[in-house]
């Protein structure tokens, strides 16, 4: 049963249309997932579902008894609220009694002989009884303390604006709402709450409708996908990897019908010219079937993406960084970290809100002195530097202007040379989009093009300050495709899981105070730290630049104490015999695959043999992992023998 209805809503922004006709019904237990292209609309479809932005086109129907909490990318508070009234800002009663009771106790701090404020305490104190709200400043509590949010009574306006969106977030998740919006929720979150906040959003009862360029968070959050694109709405009963999935097979079924409409086209096309009269009723329908193909061109396909790599020249010495040491307002943030930079670096750098990720970039960039130590670049190096703060911009420009100011063409690692037009087409500013005032641009439009400007510096070292930050998916995967090709190094702050799977090669962990380095990518990383969590003090691994390594005595010894392996006769047979099954999937699935593409035509059968290719598709990944699980196993048993 729906909690909410959307019919056939529709909106514009002067002429551009953003969506229109989007229709779809929301669940208990839904958790949808919007994806699309910045300036796509997607915010603004959330802030029509919410309420905020109001209705041109359509409908949306709810109960009264629904609730819809949004949480807005860049939201707004009472300056002079605290950071816990903020989040138990509300209109319940229960959120009114802890309200109440939470302010009685701070003006009895400052009055504790006021006979009133007593007698009012006490009756506050029955009410939060009466409506068992005693849990919930206890929640919020928990909540905002997960978030990194530990000075409960700090005025809202004293925190930056990460800090202040997660109290937003913090505001979200308490009230229990039955519709909860979400813009960019993993935004200014560290990678360890992301994962605390996947797990709560996963099992709360309440439908769910979130922005996020974050793949991971899609991929374990969402049940349920919907794309924006030219204004058509499309959904997909997915989560992230499988709306590719799905996406690519219908784009193949729109390119095959495009096809076919281009060969009757070209039939009637043929026939118009050889001067039908028009006469007949015949000939006026088939005149008339021309004009309909003609008019049922599809939308225009976005840009490829695809470029190739533009920088300077990098000579063999690039980076040294001697004993550094950062503080912020006397607290050491980390301190004695060496590094020596090597060409084809990509390092991604993880750790906790306020551990100093951001202040070691602005070290490195020189846009602030460390406390100790130096940072020495070679004669050669060419920083660009992408922060994580809005750059201010003349919005009174337009968009091929303010790329152009940095340069008019870059050139690329084969030499050729590509204008800035070129490049801001590549980056899905097509050319109706380039001289359009900057001002005119949605948020993420502007991060794009903040981004486009950079690179086109041609530098070669690249800073970049959560780069994934109010980026849509399409642009991330051509910022990754760009890094994969780039002949200089990469060091990113980042909480995007996958953008560091992706690029990082090494992990600098803030951890205690100090800089581990890591070599492999973000999951490697957790991979070891899972492996090694048990017997650390600090976190020193073999592969580490700083801390021990075991002796050798201490290894044998562990290998000693190690019982000896064996295969269960269930296993051995399951071993022999699971080779020829996973043929047998991969056979099943292979004429799956033949029988969709004879089957295109037929939407019902098409169905039905989608369904099936992810069944069978799901039975050949668990047989697999099964036999990687297996073949290890039995890998480490022959090991034990030859020792």
């Amino acid at each position: 049963m729906h909690i909410m209805t959307v019919e056939q809503l529709g909106k514009s922004y002067g002429e551009k249309t953003l969506f229109k006709e989007v229709s779809f019904g929301i669940s208990k237990g839904d958790r949808f997932g919007i994806v699309g292209v910045n300036g796509t609309g997607k915010s603004t479809f959330l802030k029509t579902i919410a309420g905020i932005e109001p209705i041109e086109e359509g409908k949306i129907l709810r109960g009264s008894q629904v609730s819809v909490q949004y949480v807005a990318q860049e939201p707004e508070f009472e300056p002079h609220a605290t950071v816990l009234e903020t989040v138990l800002g509300g209109r319940t009663p229960e959120m009114s009694a802890v309200r109440a009771y939470t302010e009685l106790l701070e003006q009895i701090d400052e009055h504790p002989d006021d006979v009133e404020l007593q007698r009012r305490l006490v009756k506050a104190s029955d009410d939060m009884d009466r409506l068992q709200a005693w849990q919930l400043e206890s929640e919020a509590k928990t909540i905002l303390s997960k978030l990194g949010i530990h000075h409960y009574q700090r005025k809202v306006s004293e925190l930056s604006g990460g800090q202040r969106k997660r109290v937003a977030l913090a505001a979200g998740l308490i009230h229990q709402a039955d519709v909860l919006l979400l813009d960019e929720p993993t935004n200014h979150v560290d990678n360890e709450t992301v994962a605390w906040l996947e797990a709560l959003l996963q099992k709360r009862s309440g439908a769910l409708i979130m922005i996020t360029h974050d793949r991971y968070f899609l991929d374990r959050v969402a049940n349920k996908m919907m794309e924006l694109d030219h204004g058509r709405a499309f959904f997909y009963e997915a989560n992230y990897t499988r709306f590719l999935e799905l996406k690519a097979d219908r784009e193949a079924r729109e390119a095959a019908s495009e096809q076919t409409r281009q060969n009757i086209l070209r039939q009637e096309l043929a026939w118009i010219r050889r001067g039908a009269k028009a006469r007949t009723t015949k000939q006026k329908a088939r005149i008339e079937r021309y004009e309909s193909l003609v008019a049922d061109e599809p939308l225009a396909k976005d840009s490829s993406m695809e470029m190739s790599a533009a920088s300077t020249r990098l000579g063999r010495k690039i980076m040294e960084i001697n004993g550094l040491k950062g503080e912020v307002d006397g607290r050491t943030l980390f301190s004695d970290f060496e590094y020596i930079a090597v060409p084809g670096d990509r390092i991604g750098i993880i750790g906790p809100n306020g551990s100093g990720k951001s202040t070691l970039l602005q070290i490195i960039a020189d846009k602030r002195s460390p406390e100790g130590g130096e940072v020495i670049l070679g004669p050669t190096v060419k920083l660009g530097y992408f922060t994580q703060e809005h750059e201010e911009m003349d919005e009174s420009m337009r968009v091929i202007e303010y790329i152009r100011e940095a340069a008019e063409t870059v050139t690329t690692a084969e030499g050729q040379r590509i204008t800035a037009a070129q490049m801001l087409e590549r980056f899905l500013f097509q050319p109706s989009m380039q001289w359009t005032l900057i001002g005119k641009l949605s948020g993420g439009e502007k991060r794009r093009l903040q981004l486009l400007r950079m690179l086109m510096t041609a530098p070669n070292v690249l800073l970049l300050d959560e780069p994934t930050n109010d980026l849509d998916v399409e642009t991330l995967a051509i910022l990754e495709q760009y890094l994969d090709d780039f002949p200089g190094i990469v060091i990113a702050v980042s909480h995007d899981r996958y953008f560091l799977d992706r690029v990082a090669e090494r992990i600098w962990s803030f951890e205690k105070g100090q800089i581990q380095v890591h070599v492999g990518n973000y999951s490697e990383y957790m991979d070891w730290l899972e492996k090694n969590s048990s017997d650390r003090a600090g976190i020193n691994a073999p592969e580490q630049q700083k801390g021990g390594t075991a002796s050798a005595a201490s290894q044998e010894t562990r290998q000693e104490r190690k019982p000896k392996l064996k295969m269960s006769y269930k296993d051995e047979r399951e071993y022999e015999q699971i080779e020829g099954k996973i043929a047998e999937a991969e056979s099943r699935l292979e004429r799956i695959t033949a029988d969709m593409e004879a089957a295109f035509s037929d939407s019902a059968r098409l169905q039905e043999l989608m369904k099936e290719q992810s069944d069978a598709e799901e039975q050949l990944n668990a047989l697999m992992e099964r036999w990687a699980e297996l073949a290890e196993l039995a890998e480490q048993i022959e090991a034990q023998k030859r020792s």
